[in-house]
């Protein structure tokens, strides 16, 4: 039995990680599964929160905005996320301004169910980076370049 997956985290504009991992975590709209090696296939929708991903026995958090997992055999798994990014890569203040930007759009008179369904979201995807990066914000570099990652 293989005790690693290959593992690929997208988003529409870059590979945000990838390599061979033993574990990766996730939150879907089920609930929170951890894929380890030989897990079984599936196809979720994820939510936005915290993806964690165990390579070498570190474990490496990330930011992502809702998206799909998508576990296939070989011991393969691939993220398509509508947004990602490593906490480091998180500018704590330009987050709380684009929450508050947005919290204060949604709570305009003006405002129809289409942009208060768009702004929910927004604010959502803010206060996840936010509580992610107040979390983590005494590791150093979280997650290895491409070329670390080996």
């Amino acid at each position: 039995m293989s005790l690693k997956m290959t593992f690929q985290l997208i988003s529409p504009e870059r590979v945000v990680f990838e390599g061979e991992v033993e574990k990766v975590t996730v939150n879907t709209t089920s609930g929170q599964i951890t894929i380890l090696p030989n897990h079984l296939p599936l196809v979720s929708t994820i939510e936005a929160g915290e993806l964690l991903v165990t390579q070498q026995g570190k474990t490496y958090p990330l930011a992502i905005a809702g998206g799909f997992v998508e576990v296939r055999k070989p011991n393969t798994v691939l993220i398509m996320a509508d947004s990602a990014e490593k906490v480091e890569e998180i500018d704590e203040q330009r987050a709380e301004e684009a929450r508050r930007r947005a919290a204060e759009l949604r709570q305009s008179k003006q405002v129809d169910s289409e942009d208060f369904a768009y702004l929910s979201a927004k604010i959502e995807k803010e206060l996840t980076r936010l509580k992610l990066k107040r979390k983590y914000r005494h590791l150093p570099s979280t997650v290895p370049t491409p070329r670390e990652m080996g």
